[in-house]
């Protein structure tokens, strides 16, 4: 489902990164592993088609995103990838439901506030679907980036560093979370963290 092959990355001053080939079948979850400075961020980037390689191919679903104009990447990216990122960021001029209901809108499909309420309900946050989202705990900004994230059926979900601010209870409670939602939703599930408590958590692994 998701496949990366011969990247690199060049950046402006010249430093050059090489990554190992990925392969992730459509459903599995996998742990990305890499110390600070590895290039993790970088890679997902270039996974998620944040970034170009500066040669190789990143094919989801049989698409080769790296040949995507900027336009059909943008709606291929919003239909198909879901993003957690370490820090969540969101229009705080709009509440919970209108950040998740941009969502579906920038990705081309209808607003759906049914769809936005149900998934809220299983994420046990229903209740914040009207807060602004500034007044969010940071746990209920994870839950609300997740749903984000899922919002759109995507069918793969990458997370970068959900657990690195975290004590070890609150890790396994995100982990356990991202991995049920996934398994939901039929997606590939790909963490990319230095955290090295979630090694047990996951049999399929890629080092950098």
């Amino acid at each position: 489902m998701l496949q990366a092959s011969d990247i690199t990355y060049t950046y402006n001053g010249g430093l050059k990164l090489v990554f190992p080939n990925i392969s992730c079948p459509t459903g599995q979850h996998w742990l990305l592993l890499g110390q600070s400075g590895s290039g993790k961020t970088t890679l997902l980037h270039l996974l998620a088609g944040l970034r170009t390689p500066t040669t190789g191919s990143v094919s989801i679903g049989g698409t080769d995103i790296s040949k995507l104009r900027a336009s059909r990447l943008d709606k291929f990216r919003g239909k198909n990838i879901g993003i957690v990122f370490q820090e969540p960021h969101f229009m705080r001029a709009l509440n919970v439901e209108e950040n998740l209901a941009l969502t579906q809108s920038l990705s081309g499909q209808k607003v759906d506030k049914k769809k936005i309420h149900t998934l809220l309900d299983r994420l046990n946050i229903a209740h914040k679907l009207k807060s602004d989202t500034s007044a969010l705990s940071q746990g209920e900004k994870q839950r609300v980036a997740i749903a984000r994230a899922l919002i759109n059926d995507p069918v793969l979900i990458l997370a970068d560093e959900p657990t690195s601010a975290l004590d070890d209870k609150n890790t396994r409670e995100v982990i356990s979370l991202l991995e049920e939602q996934a398994t939901a939703a039929g997606a590939t599930l790909l963490v990319v963290t230095h955290d090295n408590r979630l090694r047990e958590q996951f049999p399929n692994q890629i080092t950098l």
